[in-house]
């Protein structure tokens, strides 16, 4: 019985892969469809990955815009969770802050682009600034979230063993919130990646966002498919690198 459950969690997720494939096949078959095929797809890859585009191949533009994510996330993760821990730690800091927050909150990231490119100009600092901010407030609101939703039974029994404001805060709120962090992060990553296409498809001469725009403007569906799949492969390494992190910040779940 266990092993058949194993080859049924096994064979599971290549259905779903076959799944997709088969629709895309059936997609891409009417002779008007504007959908590559497979063929015409893997040859766009081996293209691409050999061929310049803009003075650089396909893992060069996938460099340059994952330095810019990663650039823009890291420095939204260690400004958001600070942010989103003080909030949610301190209610003096909640009342000063948080209302500021909930205002600029709901502002879509692409809105302040205008904004930023005439502040900062179209260099790589704008780019950046804009990957901050889409990438800042899903971690506050997770870190705030997961600060909230600690169990106030685990600060009465830590202060019952005679625990300090120190250690409830070190000790407590930051390890049980650790998993709401770091699905902001997850968050932020998708966030950061939909942000900097925006912005390499308006001010950008190298990146994955500038290679959609020269698909749509060549007529490339293929180049266009190519440069998704490679979003997604990178989006989703990233965040199993994220989610192993998760395993060792958060080794107390599976005590």
């Amino acid at each position: 019985m266990k092993i058949m459950k194993k080859i049924i969690y096994i064979l599971l997720p290549l259905l779903s892969v076959a799944t997709i494939v088969l629709a895309w096949v059936l997609v891409a078959a009417p002779e008007e469809s504007q959908m590559p095929g497979l063929a015409e797809t893997g040859a766009k890859f081996i293209d691409v990955m050999t061929n310049k585009i803009s003075g650089a191949t396909l893992p060069i533009h996938i460099l340059v815009s994952l330095r810019r994510v990663l650039m823009a996330v890291a420095l939204a993760m260690v400004t958001g969770v600070v942010f989103g821990v003080l909030i949610g730690w301190s209610k003096l800091f909640k009342s000063l802050a948080y209302p500021i927050f909930e205002i600029i909150r709901p502002i879509p990231p692409i809105a302040w682009l205008p904004i930023i490119i005439l502040s900062m100009g179209i260099g790589e600092s704008p780019k950046i600034a804009i990957v901050f901010i889409s990438a800042f407030m899903p971690i506050v609101i997770n870190t705030f979230a997961g600060m909230r939703m600690i169990d106030p039974l685990l600060f009465d029994a830590a202060k019952t063993l005679g625990a300090n404001k120190r250690q409830l805060f070190f000790n407590i709120a930051i390890p049980a919130c650790t998993p709401a962090i770091v699905a902001g992060m997850k968050t932020s990553v998708s966030n950061g990646w939909m942000t900097v296409l925006a912005a390499e498809m308006i001010v950008a001469r190298q990146g994955v966002g500038f290679l959609i725009v020269r698909g749509m403007q060549n007529g490339d569906p293929a180049l266009i498919v190519v440069c998704m799949f490679a979003i997604g492969i990178v989006s989703a390494l990233v965040s199993v690198g994220l989610t192993k992190i998760e395993g060792v910040l958060t080794k107390w779940k599976n005590a």
